[in-house]
C-alpha cells in the first residue's frame, strides 16, 4: 500500500480522517458512490471540500494510486469528482488509479480550487 507522504491525516479539530496507517487486515474497503443529501452537517461538507482541496494540491489533474487514502472520505466523492482511471476497476485495490473529475469538482467545491488556507 503506498503512503501518500504530505498528504494531510485528518481535518483539523474533528475525527475526520483522511488517510490510514495501515492496511486493512480482514481486507480492502471498496469504494462505493455515497450519496451526499442536502442536510448533511455543515463540517461533513467542510470535510468533503477540504479533503477535495488536499487532492487537488496533492495530485492535481494527474492520475494517482488510491494507496493509504481513506475509502470512507473517498466514497463521499467517488463516482462524481473522483473517478476511476484504471480499466477494468477493481473497488477492493490499494494500487487502484483514481482522477479527479475537475470539471465537476470545480463545481461542487469552487473553494478547493482558490489559493489559500485551502489548497
Amino acid at each position: 500500500m503506498l503512503k501518500h507522504r504530505g498528504f494531510p491525516g485528518r481535518l483539523p479539530g474533528t475525527d475526520f480522517q483522511f488517510v490510514i496507517r495501515r492496511p486493512n487486515p480482514k481486507g480492502v474497503t471498496p469504494l462505493i458512490k455515497r450519496e451526499r443529501y442536502r442536510d448533511r452537517k455543515s463540517v461533513d461538507r467542510k470535510a468533503d471540500a477540504v479533503f477535495m482541496a488536499a487532492l487537488w494540491a496533492h495530485f492535481g489533474n494527474e492520475p494517482f494510486e488510491r494507496g493509504n487514502l481513506d475509502a470512507g472520505r473517498l466514497s463521499w466523492l467517488f463516482g462524481r469528482e473522483v473517478l476511476p482511471y484504471d480499466d477494468p476497476f477493481d473497488p477492493v485495490s490499494y494500487e487502484l488509479q483514481l482522477i479527479i473529475n475537475e470539471p465537476v469538482a470545480r463545481v461542487s467545491f469552487p473553494e478547493a480550487f482558490e489559493d489559500g488556507e485551502w489548497a
